[in-house]
């Protein structure tokens, strides 16, 4: 299974983006997709997720409202909307799978995940 990021860039602050996530290898319905994100001299951490079947839909407490996950099972790809960017925002970000569902938090987890793309880097200018 492979996974390719794309759509990053350097933006306004306030400005939108939407990243997609492309997979090749397996059918995109088999897997739960979670999108992380590693800002500088930090660590990477969650920032949503969607399951299979897209019924589950979890967030960061920092993008709530702000970003929107998605999955278009035809295209094989996934999907991040990111509005009213800011600058905390920076950072490279990574889709990554699983075959199956999570509950609780465990979404949040990056070494629940087992596969993971390159990264795509967002840079939000003040």
């Amino acid at each position: 299974v492979q996974l390719v990021e794309s759509g990053g860039g350097t933006v306004q602050y306030g400005d939108a983006l939407k990243l997609s996530c492309v997979v090749t290898g397996s059918s995109l319905e088999n897997l739960a997709i979670g999108w992380f994100r590693q800002a500088p001299g930090k660590q990477r951490e969650a920032v949503s997720y969607i399951s299979r079947s897209a019924r589950n839909i979890f967030y960061a407490d920092s993008v709530k409202g702000r970003f929107t996950i998605s999955r278009d099972n035809v295209k094989n790809t996934a999907y991040l909307d990111m509005n009213n960017l800011k600058s905390e925002d920076t950072g490279v970000y990574y889709c990554a799978a699983v075959r199956w569902n999570f509950s609780g938090t465990r979404w949040a987890g990056e070494h629940e995940y087992d596969y993971w793309g390159q990264g795509t880097q967002v840079t939000v200018s003040p």
